[in-house]
């Protein structure tokens, strides 16, 4: 599966256990917290305010995790 701003948290943090640091690191909270979000990796960051550009940046930061 790749990583796309269209990845459901859930398959996010199933596919890559290290998002869930790297997402809560952004102010994203997900799963870990005890109050997990659904919807897309997208989805989440805009709710938090990130840009377009941001978020095209964490899809290449979690390629490399």
């Amino acid at each position: 599966m790749k990583i796309t701003k269209n990845i459901t948290i859930e398959d996010l943090v199933t596919l890559k256990v290290s998002s869930v640091k790297y997402l809560s690191d952004k102010g994203i909270k997900c799963i870990a917290c005890g109050e997990p979000i659904w919807g897309t990796l997208e989805e989440a960051a805009k709710e938090k305010g990130f840009s377009d550009a941001e978020i095209e940046g964490f899809v290449r930061d979690l390629e490399r995790l």
